[in-house]
């Protein structure tokens, strides 16, 4: 796994994890990369510096990092899958619904496309995108 510093076209800077260089890559070419902060797809690696692990206790501490933070997404997974409501490509249009009519207030998850996530934020609907990790990885 490797950790990249990223930058959108707004200077936007956040962090991800990547199985490796390529796959940085191959997902920034598929544009299926986007800012946290505004969604932009417009994405760069920012200068970063490199951890080196060189010693056996680092590296097992570092390995034991990279577990409980895939555990810990793993439990967010199924905590949203058990007690949220999957809408799939219909998230716009139920998430406006939920948000506008108090007798249809439920917990929902779904997909969207970034116009759609645009238009809801200018709406004043807050969203979260949470890492969604398969569960075969």
């Amino acid at each position: 796994m490797i950790k990249y510093k990223l930058q959108c076209e707004k200077n936007h800077e956040f962090t991800s994890w990547f199985a490796n260089s390529s796959e940085f890559e191959r997902l920034k070419k598929k544009k299926m990369l986007e800012c946290i902060y505004c969604n932009s797809k417009d994405i760069k690696k920012s200068i970063m510096s490199p951890r080196v692990i060189n010693k056996n206790k680092e590296n097992k501490d570092y390995q034991k990092e990279i577990k409980k933070m895939k555990k810990d997404l793993t439990e967010l997974r199924k905590f949203v899958e058990n007690n949220f409501e999957y809408v799939g490509d219909k998230f716009a249009r139920k998430v406006r619904e939920v948000y506008y009519d108090e007798n249809k207030k439920k917990n929902i998850y779904g997909i969207s496309t970034e116009k759609e996530r645009k238009d809801l934020m200018e709406e004043g609907i807050d969203l979260v995108s949470i890492p969604w990790i398969d569960r075969e990885n």
